[in-house]
């Protein structure tokens, strides 16, 4: 006696849903490590601008106190003299808002 092999015709819309859930299968993992690079790339690049900003800062607090210090009444006066001006106490006014 022969066993008979039954074969199961598949319709047209199990094909389809095979053949998207293969794709889905073979393209989960591959988007995956897509967004997973990208992310990498992109938090690479915000600790990039992160040290770009602190260096800046630090700049910025150089020239701040190099502005503090030739501010200062000392270097007002040192450059004062080099280009021989003097400083005079009586030639200072103060001007008041007057009241009303």
């Amino acid at each position: 006696m022969r066993k008979v092999k039954k074969r199961l015709k598949m319709s047209k819309f199990e094909k389809l849903i095979y053949t998207l859930a293969l794709f889905l299968l073979v393209i989960s993992p591959v988007s995956i490590v897509f967004s997973k690079a990208t992310l990498a790339n992109i938090n690479y690049e915000v600790e990039k601008q992160k040290k770009m900003i602190e260096e800046q800062q630090k700049t910025n607090e150089s020239l701040a106190m190099t502005i503090n210090e030739l501010a200062s009444l000392t270097k007002i006066q040192e450059v004062a003299e080099q280009q021989g001006l003097s400083y005079n106490n009586n030639n200072i006014k103060t001007v008041t808002e007057d009241e009303k």
